[in-house]
């Protein structure tokens, strides 16, 4: 049986930084390509600290979702990358603020480096 992959750009995030899109669709799922905290509109990074840097990667999620029809909180799965595993409780608390009831399984890597000297990216497969 062959899948049907249907590419997705949302306007309201920022727009792919390399050879990728945003998110593929195929059947009921979307697959988000991770999120660093970019500023949609200027392209900078933003936030300070690593719980900031997570807000944005989540409104950058949210905004994927939005132009998907669906929303962060049908997520089934998210990986949060982070150069320092001594923000988790700070970033935990930002995620804890987008996904109040029934969150969705998690993975939590510590990595060396993130695109453009970010603390966090973050992806995500969603249900339509």
């Amino acid at each position: 049986m062959a899948c049907q992959r249907e590419i997705l750009r949302a306007s309201a995030a920022p727009p792919a930084i390399g050879p990728y899109s945003q998110a593929v669709r195929a059947g009921e799922l979307l697959f988000c390509s991770g999120q660093i905290p970019l500023d949609p509109a200027t392209g900078e990074i933003v936030g300070a600290t690593a719980g900031e840097q997570a807000r944005r990667c989540l409104e950058n999620l949210s905004a994927v979702c939005d132009a998907a029809g669906t929303t962060l909180q049908r997520s089934l799965r998210v990986t949060v990358y982070m150069t320092d595993l001594a923000a988790f409780a700070e970033v935990n608390e930002v995620y804890a603020s987008f996904f109040v009831h029934d969150p969705p399984a998690r993975v939590t890597v510590g990595v060396a480096q993130l695109p453009r000297g970010a603390y966090v990216e973050i992806d995500a497969i969603v249900a339509l």
